[in-house]
């Protein structure tokens, strides 16, 4: 009897016994989780929608998802599957048990976990986002403040001067500071809402309304820089811009993100995966509206004050760097506690706010 060469033994392809694991899990687990998303979500609309059969469904449908989760997260590594059963998981639990935040409370803990989480899944958008804004402003400062033919396309020599020796700044102080703020946190709200909208359109519309935000801040520091005059722009820029301009880079992320949902929904169907990015994206808006209020309060109050250029602008970077790390650490955590971003949903703590039942071993999930 022939035996094959050891070195053809050796090379033999061996099967990924884990691929076709989770293949099989989900396979027999799908009817499960789609029954589950059902029931909750017309559970969520009104509870009268579901017979006492289908009442007891949902419950018993809950408790093997919860079981599947932690099978899932143990056996796993994939992190697309452990979030959709954990977010199977949160919403039924929020339908069970009626555990909604409320008044203070469920405003300290949107702004504590839901908005900085949505932002920290949105991260990937967010940084796509800012390269949409800023590659166009460092391109057409760079152009015009470097070509004299740019510079002379820009405007013609008395339109320059006057926007440089007056327009410009004057510009801050213009109003009283308290009627000029408002004027201006009210036209970034917009600026932003329609970001976001417009990234419906395939992304295309919230990246293009980034790109000649980017182009139009590239202008004026062009047109700065070609002067000499860089200090004066950066000292009137900075203080409110820093926060600003984060806000809408934010706010378009929010905007490509939904866009993406159509483009790549993933397991979802696009409409389910556009109402999901959707709740998240105006989680994101909502949280902004108070970044937006404190740069236009900086712009009013700061910008056209009459305090020194480093104070102005130490005001404008202290008041950016803060909200970076809110961002980024409460987002972290956030995200580590399992909270989706989504608007009312209930936190998955697992812990003593949310007691999930005990399980039936009936229900764990076979081949575990």
């Amino acid at each position: 009897m022939l035996t094959p060469p050891a070195s053809t033994a050796r090379t033999r392809p061996e099967p990924n016994l884990g691929a076709l694991d989770i293949d099989g899990f989900i396979q027999r687990n799908e009817g499960t989780w789609a029954r589950l998303a059902d029931h909750t979500r017309r559970a969520r609309r009104s509870v009268s929608r579901l017979g006492p059969g289908e009442l007891d469904q949902l419950v018993a449908d809950y408790q093997r998802t919860s079981a599947h989760l932690s099978h899932a997260r143990a056996a796993y590594a994939d992190a697309g599957l452990t979030a959709r059963l954990t977010r199977l998981v949160a919403e039924a639990n929020g339908v069970i048990y009626g555990r909604r935040p409320r008044s203070l409370a469920g405003l300290a803990r949107f702004f504590a976990l839901t908005f900085p989480g949505a932002v920290w899944h949105a991260r990937r958008f967010v940084l796509v986002s800012a390269l949409c804004l800023l590659v166009p402003a460092v391109v057409v400062a760079a152009w015009i403040g470097t070509s004299d033919a740019a510079l002379d396309a820009a405007a013609p020599d008395a339109v320059r001067e006057a926007y440089l020796e007056e327009d410009f700044e004057a510009y801050y102080s213009s109003d009283p500071a308290a009627q000029f703020a408002t004027q201006v946190t009210v036209n970034n709200i917009q600026v932003a809402i329609l970001a976001f909208a417009a990234g419906i359109v395939l992304c295309l519309g919230a990246a293009s309304i980034l790109v000649f935000n980017g182009a139009n801040v590239g202008i004026a520091a062009g047109l700065f820089v070609a002067a000499g005059e860089a200090p004066k722009f950066f000292g009137l820029i900075l203080p409110h811009g820093l926060l600003e301009l984060t806000a809408v880079i934010v706010a378009g992320a929010a905007g490509i993100q939904m866009g993406w949902a159509i483009i790549a929904p993933g397991d979802r169907t696009r409409t389910d995966a556009l109402a999901e990015e959707g709740r998240r994206s105006v989680v994101i808006v909502l949280g902004l509206i108070l970044a937006f209020i404190a740069a236009g309060s900086i712009e009013g109050f700061v910008t056209g004050s009459g305090l020194s250029t480093p104070v102005r602008v130490g005001i404008g970077v202290t008041v950016e760097v803060a909200f970076l790390l809110y961002v980024v650490v409460q987002g972290r955590k956030a995200a580590a506690l399992g909270e989706t971003g989504l608007l009312g949903n209930p936190m998955p703590t697992w812990g003593d706010e949310y007691r999930i039942p005990p399980v039936d071993p009936a229900l764990a999930p076979s081949g575990a």
